[in-house]
């Protein structure tokens, strides 16, 4: 007697199900898995404290804020940029001396090792803010940073009245 069709189908059905069924469960463990965050490196750990903006009066060309950015966790991140929806354009600058004379280069990124701080201040790393409305010392400004694994650090920066 000859196997029909629907015959042959079921015993290829019946040979393929094993694997096939182990497979999606492997992938589904694996997903899962992945999921939780405990695959691959362990994440950063982003906190910025002592954000300020120096203040500025009408007119002034450009500003600079300042950011001490601390990384608690096992992996290193990578400052990205910085903006403010408050505030005119901003740019990673930092100072570079040269032959007694120091002028600002832009930094494309900034990167925070595990378990390390990075600290803005003038003469070095900071943010310029260019054609920025007038700040008085006092006021609190929102400010975003994005790290390429943390993404979007959302901070308030106290405007002060000089450069500390």
């Amino acid at each position: 007697m000859r196997p029909t069709r629907n015959t042959w189908f079921v015993n290829a059905l019946r040979t393929v199900a094993p694997p096939l069924g182990a497979s999606c469960g492997a992938l589904a463990l694996m997903v899962a898995y992945t999921a939780t965050g405990a695959a691959g490196d362990p994440p950063p750990r982003i906190t910025v404290v002592d954000a300020h903006i120096v203040a500025v009066s009408a007119g002034s060309g450009s500003t600079a804020a300042y950011f001490e950015i601390r990384n608690t966790g096992p992996s290193k991140d990578t400052l990205l940029y910085a903006d403010s929806p408050d505030l005119g354009v901003s740019l990673l600058r930092r100072t570079v001396r040269r032959t007694g004379t120091g002028r600002t280069e832009p930094v494309w990124a900034v990167d925070v090792p595990a378990g390390g701080t990075v600290r803005m201040a003038p003469g070095g790393l900071g943010v310029v803010i260019l054609d920025p409305p007038v700040l008085k010392a006092g006021q609190k400004v929102p400010y975003l940073l994005w790290f390429r694994q943390s993404g979007k650090v959302a901070v308030r920066a106290t405007v002060t009245a000089g450069v500390r």
